[in-house]
């Protein structure tokens, strides 16, 4: 599921930039946010995800994970040291899954390195 950033909630800080191991988000010079160049070379880590301190940068499901028209947020909890994903799709009930966030738990900065 390739990466998008919400361009209102993207403050251009460029935590995404450095950490992408494929070098596809990059920061628009014009409008000082962030945005994946090209999607179809999203590696799908999701580090950018990750790495967001605005939690600007979402995903976008493929048709076999949830149909048209769904939503999928995948939010970083370092609080509670958890990765969530939240899928809704129009006219069910929303989904939340919740996971240990690893490189939290193990001490690792996701920002610097």
């Amino acid at each position: 599921m390739p990466t998008f950033v919400y361009m209102t909630s993207c403050d251009g800080c460029g935590h995404c930039v450095d950490i992408c191991p494929s070098d596809i988000m990059h920061i628009d010079p014009t409008h000082r946010r962030a945005y994946n160049i090209e999607p179809n070379f999203c590696w799908e880590c999701y580090s950018c995800v990750k790495a967001c301190p605005q939690n600007a940068i979402d995903v976008r499901g493929y048709a076999d994970f949830a149909p048209l028209g769904h939503s999928v947020r995948v939010l970083r909890e370092e609080e509670k040291a958890t990765i969530s994903w939240k899928i809704q799709v129009p006219g069910w009930p929303r989904k939340e899954f919740r996971f240990p966030d690893q490189d939290h738990a193990m001490g690792i900065d996701q920002v610097s390195g």
